[in-house]
């Protein structure tokens, strides 16, 4: 594989023409926006459940452990339109992806507001899944796209969609359906997703130009999966989730559980760690775009590193003051890295091949996010120790470091229109 491990270029392929664009520059604002709010959006539908599940399970005859049924099949659908959605949206562009993803998405969240069985439910969640799935790549690239020398910070305006998602969900779904019905909460988000799609169609252009790229081509997917560059970013952040998700899944449950803290007092602490990682995406790639060519993987790795010792720090904290001096530093690193991430990706495949590899890397991604609850959970089961269930997080952003530091040279992308 080693003779695949060319230096990455800045995409010279793909910017020709781009002075001669018929669009003004700052429209690339506008499909950011674009982009952005249907990466939130998908995101609010997928949290969604979560955020009703004990009350609506109970009135839907579902026991406890069936209640994280519909979040697997999400789960299901989603790794696999990750792959296809990548691919789609490198063969008809990201404009009609996104457009052929949310108003199915929509459909699908509205009707599982009539859900009244387990089979139903997890059904439509699969079809939620394979929907929501097709958008990450779709924006990825069409803000590589339209996103040169700014790309860091486009990249960490983007990823803080899913963290202002989850904020959005819990404080508007929960709500909704206490008031008027948990059936009315996923009806309006939709019709709201819906919506969305259209304008999507109306407003996004797949780039500066009125010119559209080819179709990928069957040989440059395969040339994706022998890339070096895009395998060791793939894998680092499959490692990099193992810890970000899992210790979002377990961090509340070990802290009420270790030192006896309310879920509220956890949850204030969790929130705290929550503004850090909204600050330090777009933070971090303001850095990236600043430093260019030289920070491209020793900023990620600083990142990692940062992020595995800080994991460490925080299974040694024993105080509610603590915790909350290291939450918000954790978070930042806990998140920070996945703009890098993004920018990384889009340097090895080039943007041309930005929306599959992009696919590609995010299934891979999914991988860690799902593995690393049940590992922390059967670690915690057989040692009772809160120490032990974070260490064993902090080891996956050590090894994503450690693979960061094999890739080749990378090279910054050309300045925008």
């Amino acid at each position: 594989m080693g003779h695949h491990a060319t230096p990455l270029h800045a995409d010279n392929t793909e910017v020709q023409g781009v002075a001669t664009s018929s669009l003004a520059p700052r429209y690339r604002w506008t499909i950011l926006f674009c982009a952005w709010m249907a990466f939130m959006l998908s995101y609010v539908d997928r949290v969604a459940w979560s955020s009703v599940a004990a009350p609506v399970g109970q009135s839907l005859g579902l026991s406890v452990s069936m209640l994280g049924a519909f979040v697997t099949a999400f789960y299901i659908g989603y790794v696999i339109a990750n792959v296809a959605g990548g691919l789609l949206t490198d063969t008809i562009g990201a404009r009609r992806t996104l457009t052929f993803a949310l108003i199915p998405l929509g459909v699908a969240t509205f009707s599982f507001g009539f859900t009244n069985s387990l089979a139903t439910g997890i059904t439509l969640q699969v079809i939620m899944g394979l929907t929501a799935g097709a958008d990450y790549a779709a924006g990825m690239k069409v803000i590589a796209s339209w996103f040169r020398s700014e790309r860091g910070l486009a990249m960490g305006i983007y990823g803080t969609a899913t963290s202002l998602a989850v904020v959005v969900s819990n404080s508007t779904v929960p709500t909704i359906s206490q008031t008027y019905g948990w059936p009315i909460a996923f009806h309006i988000l939709g019709i709201a997703t819906c919506g969305w799609g259209i304008a999507c169609f109306l407003l996004l252009r797949d780039t500066p130009t009125k010119t559209t790229s080819e179709p990928i081509t069957r040989a440059e997917v395969s040339a994706l999966l022998k890339n070096r560059n895009l395998i060791l970013i793939s894998v680092a952040g499959c490692c990099g989730f193992w810890a970000t998700v899992g210790f979002g899944a377990w961090a509340n449950a070990l802290m009420t559980k270790e030192y006896g803290m309310s879920p509220v007092k956890a949850g204030a602490i969790l929130a705290v760690f929550g503004v850090g990682a909204v600050i330090s995406k777009p933070l971090l790639g303001l850095v990236r775009d600043f430093l260019g060519t030289r920070s491209a993987k020793i900023l990620p790795i600083g990142c990692l590193l940062c992020f595995s010792a800080l994991l460490v720090v925080f299974g040694q904290c024993s105080t509610e003051t603590m915790f909350y001096i290291v939450a918000p530093i954790l978070g930042a690193a806990a998140y920070g890295y996945t703009p890098l991430l993004y920018v990384l990706i889009t340097e090895a495949a080039g943007t041309r091949s930005s929306g599959a590899a992009s696919g590609l890397s995010n299934a891979m991604w999914q991988l860690g996010a799902g593995l690393a609850p049940m590992a922390v959970g059967a670690v915690y089961a057989a040692t009772r120790s809160f120490s032990l269930s974070v260490y064993t997080l902090a080891i996956g952003p050590a090894i994503g470091a450690a693979l960061l530091a094999l890739l080749t040279p990378m090279h910054r992308p050309e300045p925008n229109a």
